[in-house]
């Protein structure tokens, strides 16, 4: 049953009132750190954003992985790092730091819409976690400069990637001692198997508020959830994102941290290999919980799960080991654009 008219208006009031409060509350905290002020990328280029916190460890990795894909504009939110994190971004040029020490659950949306708003306005922007490793058919050949010009081309504003988590054979206590590249390297393994489909337009998905904001391609686009660690550890986790946006007029970037609104989701998808379980991750998800930074409870579910089994691993029969993107492809697990591979051979340019 709908609501009066009066307290509908008395509701929207209330939101007002608190949306007003919480941009008063990010724009007196924020922190302009390092690099340029105001946006620095060229048009043609993409600009990585990516929240930070504590992020030393994964920084070296990260760095190379994506200027080999293209990226020469790195703009970091940093969410109050204690470690060398921003000492270390300082060192790298091209690379711009803002603050702000509010709590990471009631303020990533802001964090990563305003980078993206004061560094990314009609820019491509790739939005990326720190144990994320992104990657797309024809990343060695045509890098992300192809990828966007083939989108930009289609009149496409995001691409949508699946994340794929990666683990070793052994038991996850095992990379705690491991470096990031040495986690990388050495987690080979994925397993796609409790993978569920969701119709994107389905309310099932929890983001048909945003999503139904969004045109699809041919076809059509789904969500998934669940993977090796629904299977694992009971998490309910999404696997899509929208890390490549067009911050262009209409589109809502980063108004969640999985997707953008007012978008037009491109025919083929790109790959998130994402090492969440590389170095201590049970020491940061009790330090999540510590701090209630988290309200989706997957963290507790990992920390029961692993302090009950120090030897808990995620490998098992299904696994598969160094599976490419033209395997997640065939597999179905990503979506493949014709046109898009047509494109790259040279008969689309």
């Amino acid at each position: 049953m709908q609501k009066p008219f009066a307290q509908r208006l008395a509701a929207r009031a209330g939101r007002m009132v608190q949306d007003t409060l919480h941009s008063a509350r990010f724009r007196a905290s924020l922190r302009h750190l390092h690099g340029p002020a105001h946006r620095f990328a060229a048009p043609e280029e993409v600009v990585l954003i990516a929240l930070v916190r504590d992020g030393e460890y994964f920084l070296d990795v990260f760095f190379e992985h994506y200027r080999r894909q293209g990226v020469s504009a790195f703009v970091f939110f940093d969410n109050g790092s204690a470690d060398g994190t921003v000492d270390r971004i300082r060192q790298q040029p091209g690379t711009a730091v803002l603050r702000s020490t509010l709590p990471w659950l009631a303020f990533e949306n802001t964090f990563r819409a305003y980078a993206a708003s004061r560094y990314g306005q009609d820019r491509w922007c790739l939005f990326a976690d720190m144990d994320e490793l992104f990657d797309f058919e024809g990343s060695k050949t045509a890098g992300l400069a192809g990828l966007t010009r083939y989108l930009s081309l289609q009149g496409y504003t995001a691409l949508q990637a699946q994340m794929l988590e990666m683990f070793s054979k052994g038991p996850l206590s095992a990379a705690r001692e491991l470096s990031y590249a040495e986690a990388v390297t050495g987690f080979r393994y994925a397993d796609i198997s409790a993978v569920r489909a969701v119709d994107y337009r389905s309310p099932e998905t929890g983001l048909s508020y945003y999503l139904r904001r969004n045109s699809l391609p041919p076809g059509g686009a789904r969500m998934l959830y669940g993977g090796v660690r629904g299977k694992v550890f009971g998490e309910r986790c999404c696997l899509s994102k929208h890390p490549l946006v067009f911050n262009g007029p209409g589109v809502q970037a980063a108004v969640h941290p999985h997707v953008s609104a007012g978008v037009r989701v491109a025919d083929t998808e790109g790959l998130i290999r994402h090492y969440k379980f590389a170095g201590d991750s049970l020491a940061r998800d009790m330090q999540t919980q510590a701090e209630a930074v988290s309200e989706h409870g997957e963290d507790r579910l990992r920390t029961a799960a692993l302090t009950a089994q120090p030897g808990l691993s995620l490998w098992s029969e299904d696994a598969v080991r160094d599976i490419s993107i033209a395997g997640l492809q065939q597999q179905g697990f990503l979506r493949r654009s014709p046109g898009y591979s047509a494109f790259l051979s040279g008969a689309g340019t």
